[in-house]
């Protein structure tokens, strides 16, 4: 059986597929995967197929220095968004021919369209929460705040009503392949969610076929070894702070440099440049490029992230303290579960970032009196989600489909 996982977006879109690969082969399945030309190394180091998508996922999260969720911001980002999803269409349909099965992840979701004028299954592969609940308020607001139960389902129908970008590119997905136009999207009758349910729990007011299986995390790749001054900086003394924006903040120029710079003044620290490009300088500081989250991200004191799904789910596999910095859609939800969860402190929005207000945060979970609870939390937390059986699931659900070799 042939599958095809569209993985549109940035590298924290795509790690979760790469993480599925793997097992979804053992198991007797033709795995290709969808992504944009930059993951073309990753995908087939995973052992899968690659199809090169067109677009670049920079230009959906990059954003000025200084932003706001401003109603201007926004509508430019929608704008962002819809050409690069109606820009992938084509290819998604093209590369899904000679499949029997799509598996989307959240930004592909017209990939469902694509797979009904095929007349194939589709099953959601999706490491962010969509479906409204009334347990959180809905990603697509970029809160972490509690609006009450009826509010957060309401509101949630509502962004998705008016998310355009998704709209746009299923118009597009079934004019492709012959469909005529509906008025609401579908709704998948099945979708699996990449995060642990002891971090998230699976809320109780979602309909059936929406389920929670774990973290689909990437593996350190055979033969991968680190490079030798980071392995001699770690042996050089105590555990390191680590500090990197992954996929955001490509907008931003030397000024988050600066503050991160600040923010680790007098402290061991590794900084990744990320897309963002970040430099520091100091004799305890080492400045690295991609270096897999699980081999590093154990070995530090701490990590400063984004709180992006895949990220921050790095962080709590890893069990050890978290700073959240979250940008905005589905990061303040995780950053916010961060606090929840005690593996890390009160999240401090990247609108409000400072080198002062940095520096106290990693403070908090490294030396204040009340670290230790950080770390004690982090590493039970770890212990739970290391008993999570994520590709599980995903095979279940495969199995049940006509023809699978499961």
């Amino acid at each position: 059986m042939r599958l095809l996982v569209v993985a549109l977006g940035s590298r924290g879109d795509v790690v979760p597929a790469l993480g599925l690969a793997p097992a979804l082969i053992a198991a007797g399945y033709e795995v290709t995967i969808a992504a944009n030309p930059e993951f073309g190394g990753l995908v087939r180091e995973a052992g899968a197929g690659f199809v090169a998508l067109p677009g670049d996922a920079r230009t959906i999260s990059s954003f000025p220095r200084g932003w706001r969720s401003s109603p201007r911001f926004l509508a430019a980002q929608a704008r962002a968004l819809t050409t690069y999803l109606i820009d992938a269409v084509d290819a998604v349909v093209d590369a899904a021919a000679g499949h029997h099965v799509l598996l989307p992840n959240l930004t592909a979701r017209f990939a469902d369209d694509v797979a009904e004028g095929l007349g194939i299954p589709s099953i959601g592969l999706y490491a962010q929460p969509v479906e409204p609940t009334a347990a959180f308020p809905p990603i697509l607001l970029h809160t972490a705040r509690d609006l009450g139960g009826v509010a957060n389902r309401f509101s949630a129908r509502v962004a998705m009503a008016v998310a355009t970008p998704f709209h746009a590119a299923a118009r597009r997905a079934r004019a492709a392949v012959g469909l005529p136009a509906r008025r609401r999207a579908p709704r998948l009758n099945r979708v699996l969610h990449g995060w642990s349910p002891h971090v998230l729990a699976r809320p109780v007011d979602w309909r059936p076929g929406l389920s929670v299986a774990g973290y689909w995390r990437l593996r350190i790749p055979p033969g991968w070894a680190p490079p030798a001054e980071l392995v001699d900086f770690l042996d050089a003394g105590e555990p390191p702070v680590l500090i990197g924006f992954g996929s955001m903040a490509a907008g931003q120029d030397g000024w988050l440099s600066d503050v991160v710079a600040r923010a680790v003044r007098g402290r061991r620290a590794i900084v990744q440049r990320g897309w963002a490009g970040l430099e520091a300088a100091g004799p305890d500081v080492l400045v690295v490029g991609d270096v897999p989250h699980d081999w590093l991200f154990p070995r530090v004191a701490a990590v400063v992230h984004h709180g992006g799904a895949g990220t921050a789910g790095a962080v709590f596999s890893a069990g050890v303290p978290g700073v959240a910095v979250p940008v905005y859609a589905d990061q303040p939800l995780w950053a916010d579960r961060a606090r929840r969860l005690g593996t890390g402190p009160d999240p401090l929005p990247f609108t409000r970032l400072t080198g002062s207000a940095l520096a106290a945060r990693i403070d908090a979970v490294t030396t204040s009196p009340g670290a230790s609870n950080f770390r004690g939390a982090a590493a039970e937390l770890a212990g739970r989600i290391a008993a999570d059986d994520a590709v599980g699931p995903v095979l279940a659900a495969l199995a049940e489909l006509p023809g699978s070799p499961g």
